[in-house]
């Protein structure tokens, strides 16, 4: 019996992780790039992690983040086509909420934590928030910055 849960703790672990994006295998209907362009207005197309340059000379971009900007995380292994959040609300100089999609595959996320931890305080290294585990996660992610929506 004690076998069998952990096969299927083993096999609920593996589905989880799979379907986040922060592996970026899954691929359903709900996804960050949609759900943060729905949410903030910033207008483009593509990868994630191609937003970055996507803005230039359309929307300004800052490494100081804002009410309503789009954080945009770098491709990396963990996620090859990056990820999009939307910052709902400023918590401390180093302390963000973001709403986005697909971090936990196939939900949307309301009032997420992220963490600057970059060295310089430039928010191109953070946390996030994984749900599943109930803190901050372990994982560090580099970001380009942040998208200013135009107002």
């Amino acid at each position: 019996m004690w076998d069998r849960r952990k096969e299927v703790l083993a096999l609920c672990v593996c589905l989880t992780l799979g379907a986040c994006s922060s592996v970026g295998s899954y691929h359903g209907p709900v996804q960050c790039a949609p759900y943060a362009r729905q949410v903030s207005g910033v207008n483009l197309r593509g990868r994630a992690a191609s937003w970055w340059w996507e803005a230039r000379g359309h929307y300004q971009r800052s490494h100081r983040p804002q009410p309503g900007s789009v954080l945009v995380f770098r491709a990396s292994s963990r996620i090859p086509d990056g990820h999009v959040s939307v910052v709902r609300r400023l918590r401390t100089k180093r302390r963000i909420e973001v709403d986005h999609a697909n971090w936990v595959g196939g939900r949307i996320e309301h009032s997420v934590p992220v963490e600057d931890i970059s060295p310089r305080g430039d928010w191109s290294l953070v946390r996030v928030w994984w749900a599943p585990a109930g803190s901050m996660g372990r994982r560090a992610y580099p970001t380009y910055g942040f998208i200013l929506p135009m107002r």
